[in-house]
């Protein structure tokens, strides 16, 4: 008789559809009947079974063989049964910048109360609550609609560690336990909901963080940290485990977030490229996301950090706001010093004693070589000892953290690095670390080469904050156009996400509690805590009207200089929408838009209707019985504040619908830009509101007078009324399919 092969247990979501009633705990009991219809008992579901979700939609995650999920799949009641996926996590100046200065007493920080009614949700990889910036200084009650908790855990004890700040705390870790298969191993991370890894300290300091002084990073950028909403309100929710997540425990911190009455959820992770469909259970941020915005929470998600290649930008659905990354009006310039007294500029964040004269060295190729690259240098490079290592590197500099460590441990006493861009800088103690653009750094060589005994001399940093830093889109910020559904225009909007400074756990490198980090995750909680302040002076906003207020108006200029914005990359040229989306966000200017393109949950089960994808799916999805009528909407009248046709050839008519929330009797007139080499004509051109018209609907018809298939081209459409300036982009790529190969 043959041996019998034991299957592995793997972590599955089961999907059970709508939630018929708000028994929670009969939703519970009733999960646990039907998994022990297939397991055999109530012991046996109680051990396997991870989460019962039960507040924005009905399911369970479990740990079974993959038979055990084929027999639960096929009892009634059960709309989908599949794995679980892993996820990875993707200041003092930004908000001053931004034009939120906590001096000015007419801005939207101050006509919000700081944005003290709001509550931002924060789905990342703890808190750690002792840091200043969850001070509650000042704060007021707790609202009455919260519904959630701080949960007791290793080294966190709710009555000590959260307050009128920080109100909420929980942990999920069960999906990612189950996953691994072992004991959680509590060794580099926390059993509970502080945070070990310090991203989620900073992306929830920067979204809601109070007032600090005095902090700096070794005297540079000195002066006070704070979020985008100080006295807004913080519900943690970590669902990272050394740098890892499972959907099951994502989707359960939606769950109850849903439950807890948080105002917005803001999330610095996703799954990389290619996506999955809307639809597809394997992305789960789609389900919870889709589910938290029919609750009326907006949802903020970082773009990822893939750029300046296109069709990298991820969080692609159309419900949620994505956040490309920019610089601000800061940078820290670097003195180098050469033996021949010629004084160069980089850019590091080298702080403490300058290094004096020493020996500057570069390892020159032989003829059979590849030209050794900064990357290359390793711990066996003795060459380095005592010197300030000179190198080139092809990236933009953020895979060097090993090298740094190479050369220090080499017995090196610096580097001058040559990249393109030199922006990416490292908050390094052990020696300095200077960027400088290929031009500045040939120079460097030439000087090398020239003398038998180079000299060079790197002194500290120092903060320049000004409109001659210019704004830019990070290199690293990843673009559109949208892999998944070309017209829908992604990434949403651009927020501060280079070199920023917030709280971190106390770690070496970061032992006074802040830390600069670069990154689309920096990015997206400063669009949160903007939404926070909009969300408190507009509480019936809709997610959609927050977003179209945002998007339209956006800077597309630099906010001081008035130059354009520009997008870095190979070659730095002028940010267009695939890499800004509607531009960089305006918090004041969006808090009085005077139009929005509003939109419900019906128009969003429309868009999934018309991509084609198959209607059972988008009914497990809407839980919906029927979700898809028999006439399919064009995916591109989705009321999106943006226009995006990936595939122009006949004329296309598409419409758009626009909701007053300004003055009430106004009069709009339409301006059209349109893209090279393309027609716009907007019916009517002409939009009047009064008590009686809140909305008005207008006709697009684009077409092109190209002859060939182009690459996208750019242009606005803009509604104003002498005060208000509604900009939306249109990105337009005509397409000749016989000429496509």
């Amino acid at each position: 008789m043959a041996a019998r092969i034991s299957q592995p247990f793997m972590v599955h979501i089961v999907y059970t559809g709508e939630i018929k009633h708000d028994d929670v705990e009969l939703i519970t009991s009733s999960h646990h009947d039907l998994l022990s219809s297939v397991l055999g008992s109530r012991e046996a579901s109680a051990e396997s079974m991870i989460y019962s979700y039960r507040h924005g939609f009905s399911g369970f995650a479990a740990k079974l063989t993959e038979s055990q999920a084929q027999s639960i799949a096929d009892l009634p009641g059960v709309v989908h049964v599949i794995p679980s996926q892993f996820y990875k996590v993707q200041t003092t100046r930004s908000w001053d910048y931004l034009g939120l200065s906590s001096f000015s007493p007419s801005n939207l920080l101050h006509e919000t109360k700081l944005g003290e009614d709001a509550i931002i949700g924060v789905i990342d990889t703890g808190v750690w609550p002792e840091s200043k910036s969850f001070n509650d200084k000042g704060l007021g009650p707790i609202p009455s609609r919260w519904k959630g908790f701080c949960q007791k855990g290793e080294s966190f004890d709710p009555a000590k560690n959260c307050n009128r700040k920080l109100i909420g705390a929980r942990f999920f870790v069960d999906g990612f336990q189950a996953a691994l298969g072992e004991p959680f191993n509590s060794t580099n991370d926390y059993l509970s909901a502080r945070d070990s890894y310090g991203h989620g300290t900073h992306t929830a300091s920067t979204a809601g963080g109070s007032f600090v002084h005095n902090v700096s990073v070794g005297e540079l950028a000195y002066g006070t940290a704070r979020g985008g909403a100080p006295h807004a309100r913080l519900a943690i929710y970590k669902v990272i485990w050394n740098g890892w997540g499972t959907s099951a425990d994502i989707l359960k911190a939606f769950d109850e977030a849903i439950h807890d009455r948080v105002d917005i959820l803001s999330l610095s992770l996703g799954l990389g490229i290619p996506l999955f469909p809307e639809i597809d259970k394997r992305d789960l941020i789609y389900y919870g996301s889709f589910h938290a915005v029919a609750n009326g929470i907006t949802v903020v998600c970082s773009a990822g950090n893939a750029g300046p290649i296109a069709q990298t930008v991820l969080n692609v659905a159309p419900w949620v706001i994505t956040v490309g990354a920019s610089t601000i009006d800061r940078s820290f310039p670097t003195p180098i010093m050469l033996g021949n007294n010629r004084t160069l500029m980089g850019q590091a964040m080298f702080f403490g004693n300058d290094t004096g004269f020493v020996g500057l060295i570069f390892k020159e190729r032989s003829v059979f070589e590849l030209p050794p690259h900064c990357e290359s240098l390793s711990t066996n490079d003795t060459w380095v000892a005592g010197k300030v290592v000179l190198c080139f590197t092809l990236t933009d500099g953020q895979r060097l953290a090993s090298t740094i460590s190479n050369v220090l441990k080499a017995g090196g006493l610096g580097m001058i690095v040559a990249s393109n861009p030199t922006r990416y800088l490292f908050q390094y103690a052990g020696m300095p670390f200077v960027f400088v653009k290929y031009d500045v750094a040939t120079q460097i060589l030439n000087y090398f080469r020239s003398n038998r005994d180079p000299k060079v001399r790197l002194l500290p940093s120092k903060t320049y904050v000004g409109k001659l830093a210019p704004t830019y889109v990070a290199s690293f910020s990843s673009r559109g156009p949208n892999s998944l559904s070309p017209a829908i225009l992604k990434p949403d909007i651009a927020a501060p996400g280079a070199d920023i400074l917030a709280a971190y756990a106390p770690v070496p490198g970061a032992e006074n509690g802040y830390k600069f980090l670069s990154g689309t995750s920096m990015a997206a909680p400063h669009v949160s805590g903007i939404v926070a302040l909009l969300k408190s002076i507009h509480p019936d906003w809709s997610p959609a009207a927050i977003k179209s207020a945002l998007i339209t108006t956006a800077w597309r200029t630099d906010p001081y200089s008035g130059e354009p914005i520009l997008a870095e990359g190979d070659i730095t040229k002028i940010a267009d929408p695939f890499d800004f989306g509607g531009g960089l966000v305006n918090p004041n200017r969006a808090r009085d838009p005077g139009l929005v393109y509003d939109l419900r949950i019906e128009d969003y089960t429309h868009y999934l209707c018309s991509m084609g994808y198959d209607e059972t799916a988008i009914n497990h999805l809407t839980q919906k019985a029927k979700s898809c009528s028999r006439t399919i909407i064009s995916v591109l009248d989705l009321n999106l504040p943006s226009i995006t046709i990936p595939n122009l050839n006949n004329p296309i008519n598409l419409t758009r619908t626009v909701t007053n929330v300004g003055a009430i009797n106004s009069e709009y007139k339409a301006i059209i830009r349109p893209p090279p080499g393309i027609t716009v004509v907007v019916k009517p051109d002409y939009l009047i509101f009064s008590p009686k018209i809140k909305k008005n609907s207008f006709t697009v018809t684009v077409s092109t007078r190209h002859q060939v298939t182009t690459k996208y081209y750019f242009g606005s459409l803009t509604w104003t009324d002498g005060v208000h300036t509604v900009r939306i982009p249109i990105s337009v790529r005509s397409e000749f399919p016989e000429l496509v190969w």
